[in-house]
């Protein structure tokens, strides 16, 4: 059991600790963590009395917390005095006998779990230790031993027995021995069967002819014959099956996939010769094959795999269209199939899976990026993205750090990015949960990618202009949760075991991962050559030797000539909230800038960005029965800071921003219904929250004399209202208003009680879309590109660009190169910029150029006052040559 770790001295102090029910009739018999959603737990009752469960639930330690999570409350359920009870994820793949009394429950433990059956608070009985060493339990089945059918609140390894993944035979049993079987039916034989073509079965439409309108299912079973072209051994169980000779037509695929609820027997692999009988079924959008319940199915001769077939997608459809009418088939990616990937190699949160997402003939760009909200535009361009993706899967679930189609894969010369084109790649056309997969078959190399947009070791704009401004998110660049051990930041310090929670969780947790986050930072930033720079994500833990800033200042110099060393701008103590720190959150804003070509002239300065606090009920939504008042909402943003410069005689002033994210959901979300779903205008969460922002900002810098540049990490696209306001919005133009937040204040003072309509913008310019036009992008989410990365300037200083870049170096590179070592595996890690945070920096070019010095003026000629004129010489010649006479 090399997977189960002993238990240590901590393990048994926090068990020992537990508080323990003195009724201990009830244990767990049996654990499942499967592929996929296949997890159970099986209950025994071990008393001579029936036993009510109400106040029992399940709970997790979750990867090696002390604390536990609820998983599944049993009230309400019941077991008989020696019996079990099998509780199993809603989504399992299990099949029970019908004699096994079942419930279902959203268990979500994983293997890195421990799994606990808790009575009234108190801990009944427990599998896994606390803490719970890594993976200790993960892709395996733990039976206990009949001998030791008593509940502890200790996990003793000796009373469990370790089967392979995915093996349910035990459960209902307490010996874990199989259910009796009927006796076996005759074998299934294809002979004189009516063969029905699989290109008949999937037909030309998006689900089959066979299947009646507003049914899921055939009426009747159908018997089909083909070659084997893959297993689905874990992401899609049962196999896919493919006509020898098709019916020669691009509108029906000549696969289809064949579904077992479990993996194939070792007989069937590709090439081998199938015959199936079955119920079709739409499962999810697949058309499939359904042989679970009584496998009638008949096992050929091997004749060899065919070829896969060139995918394509042709004029006039979608790729969705295109997709629909190989599914289920063996294709090949080429040249000719013009596949880009748009969100490369990295996890995705709602196949809970890493893996790729493509895009054809371009990478998806954000909609609001290029237009603005609930215009006709934006919308087209949703619906369009949604019908362009197809994912890219391997059958088993990636291990850390590993790409399986690609074994290759690696920071420095094996990497994937967003824009390039993928070649050669085979897989099976598979679709679940409305998005279409590409379980991939073979295995590529780094030649297969054909790179439209490399990687290039410094920005073009580095070396263009009189001065470079730029803008830097970091990515959580944290000292004080890592053995680097800097100072508290100003959201933890106000915790009251700040100790415990150093830096609440956020930035690198390690010194290794920290000096390996700090100097591929430093890389970046020696590689843009910038005077000025503004940053994101920094901690927020002062300006002292041991803050977050004067860390990275110090090792940047490092790494530089004296000439080209930085400085980081430092607020007045007036402006400090609590003596220390720029605002409350946990992270700031910073500034550097070389004091050899820039001199800051008088303090920085501080602006406050609005809060949202509003009381529970102060909001209502729904009508009658269903009438909700809203709870209580207390939400916050990021302090802008600004700075004056002396740029060779010029004044400069710098403001760098960090807006509220689009993650959590502020009043305005609740009231529609948005709380828990993505906003319709497609611009997040707390957008109206974000105006609001951009409001107090452009308030502040009306009156800023000289030239102005506003950058940062806006969270806001392109187009979205945030920016708008700063720029050229005009509501008399406008078919729909831009709102304000409600509930807000400012400096502790209300601001607005209810949100406001901005009539007009502050009418900065947008540089990017000036040099570039709309479509520029500095991060990539859910694979969609755009500007969350803003330079915005008045008119004098959009005169003076020369140039901006943002240089691709994180958005469209995997984040497995990230610094944090969590998720990688044995993957290793390079310090070259490439992954240095999630956000690419933005560049800009200026010309300041110095003043040109006064020429000296020419010695003017005079007749009088000391000088000769041409006659007066012309006579004293005349004279010295009279003397000489």
């Amino acid at each position: 059991m090399d997977n189960v770790k002993k238990l240590s001295v901590l393990a048994l102090s926090i068990a020992a600790a537990l508080p323990v029910s003195a009724k201990a009739d009830l244990l767990i018999s049996e654990y499942v963590e499967g592929n996929s959603n296949n997890k159970a737990i099986e209950l025994y009752n071990s008393g001579d009395a029936a036993l009510d469960l109400t106040g029992y639930k399940l709970v997790r330690y979750k990867d090696g917390a002390t604390n536990a999570l609820d998983m599944v409350a049993l009230d309400g359920l019941t077991i008989d005095a020696k019996k079990l009870k099998v509780i199993v994820h809603p989504s399992a793949e299990i099949a029970l006998g019908s004699d096994v009394d079942s419930s279902t429950g959203n268990l979500y433990f994983n293997g890195g779990d421990a799994v606990a059956l808790v009575k009234d608070g108190a801990v009944v009985d427990i599998i896994g230790a606390v803490p719970t060493p890594s993976g200790w339990g993960m892709n395996t089945t733990m039976q206990r031993n009949t001998d030791a059918l008593s509940a502890s609140n200790v996990f003793v390894e000796s009373q469990w027995k370790v089967l392979p993944v995915d093996t349910f035979s035990g459960l209902g049993n307490l010996d874990g021995s199989s259910a009796p079987t009927e006796p076996e039916a005759p074998a299934f034989t294809c002979t004189g069967a009516k063969i029905t073509p699989i290109y008949s079965v999937q037909g030309a439409g998006k689900s089959s002819p066979l299947i009646a309108d507003g049914e899921y299912a055939s009426k009747e079973e159908v018997t089909i014959r083909g070659v084997v072209t893959a297993r689905g051994d874990s992401l899609f169980k049962g196999f896919y099956l493919q006509e020898v000779q098709g019916d020669g037509s691009p509108y029906t695929s000549d696969g289809i996939f064949v579904y077992l609820g479990e993996a194939a027997g070792e007989e069937i692999q590709p090439g081998v010769e199938v015959c199936v009988q079955g119920l079709v079924k739409e499962y999810y959008g697949l058309t499939q094959l359904d042989i679970k319940a009584d496998k009638k199915m008949e096992v050929g001769e091997n004749l060899g795999a065919p070829a896969a077939t060139p995918f394509y997608v042709a004029d006039g459809e979608n790729l969705g269209d295109a997709l629909e009418r190989f599914e289920g088939m063996n294709v090949v990616l080429d040249a000719g199939s013009d596949m880009k990937v748009s969100r490369t190699f990295s996890y995705d949160y709602a196949a809970r899976r890493n893996n790729m997402m493509l895009s054809h003939k371009a990478p998806l760009m954000k909609p609001t990026q290029l237009y603005p909200a609930m215009t006709d535009e934006a919308i087209a361009l949703e619906k369009k993205n949604r019908a362009n993706q197809l994912f890219v899967e391997s059958d088993f679930k990636a291990k850390n750090g590993e790409v399986p189609y690609f074994p290759t894969f690696n920071a420095e010369t094996g990497y994937i990015r967003v824009g390039d084109q993928l070649t050669n790649l085979e897989g099976v056309i598979s679709y679940s949960y409305n998005e279409y997969r590409l379980v991939a078959t073979n295995e590529i190399v780094a030649g297969d990618f054909i790179r439209e947009d490399d990687r290039v070791d410094a920005p073009e704009v580095a070396t263009k202009g009189d001065i470079r401004v730029a803008s830097f998110n970091v990515l959580n660049l944290f000292t004080s949760d890592s053995d680097v051990g800097g100072a508290l930041n100003a959201s933890c310090k106000d915790q009251a075991d700040a100790d415990a929670s150093r830096g609440c969780g956020r930035g690198a947790h390690t010194l290794e991962d920290y000096l390996l986050q700090r100097t591929k930072i430093v890389s970046a930033l020696t590689e843009m050559n910038a005077d000025i720079i503004g940053l994101m994500e920094i901690e927020n833990n002062g300006f002292g030797e041991d803050s977050s800033i004067q860390y990275l200042v110090n090792d940047l110099n490092a790494n530089l000539p004296a000439a080209d060393a930085y400085k980081f701008i430092e607020v007045a103590d007036a402006d400090k909230y609590k003596g220390e720190y720029v605002g409350g959150d946990a992270i700031t804003v910073g500034m550097l800038y070389r004091p050899s070509k820039v001199e800051p002239t008088g303090d920085a300065f501080v602006i406050e960005t609005p809060e949202q606090h509003a009381m529970e009920g102060v909001v209502t939504r729904g009508e009658g029965d269903k009438l909700e008042l809203s709870p209580a909402f207390d939400k916050y943003q990021r302090h802008s800071l600004g700075q004056a410069f002396s740029v060779n005689g010029e004044k400069l002033t710098v403001v760098v921003n960090h807006l509220k994210s689009k993650g959590s959901g502020c009043i305005e979300d609740w009231a529609n219904f948005e709380d828990s779903s993505d906003p319709a205008d497609l611009q997040g969460k707390c957008n109206e929250f974000r105006v609001s922002a951009a409001k107090v900002i452009g308030d502040a810098l009306q009156d800023v004399e000289g030239d102005l540049l506003v950058i940062g990490d806006m969270n806001a696209y392109g187009l979205e209202d945030p920016i708008r306001v700063l720029t050229d919005y005009d509501a008399a133009n406008s078919d729909r208003d831009i709102m304000t937040a409600s509930w807000t204040t400012l400096g502790g003072k209300v601001y607005e009680r209810e949100g406001s309509k901005i009539e007009k913008g502050y009418g900065m310019v947008n540089l990017n879309t000036q040099v570039h036009g709309t479509a520029t992008y500095s991060y990539s989410y859910n694979g969609e590109l755009g500007n969350l990365d803003h330079a915005l300037a008045n008119t004098s200083l959009a005169a003076r660009v020369v140039d901006i870049q943002d240089w691709h170096i994180n958005s469209v590179e995997s984040n497995l190169f990230e610094y944090s070592s969590k998720y990688t595996g044995e993957l290793e890690k390079s310090e070259n910029a490439f992954s240095a945070s999630d956000h690419d920096p933005v560049i800009v070019a200026l010309s300041y150029p110095a003043p040109k010095p006064e020429p000296k003026p020419e010695p003017k000629e005079k007749d009088d006052g000391g000088s000769l004129g041409y006659l007066g010489l012309m006579l004293l010649g005349l004279a010295g040559l009279r003397r000489r006479n």
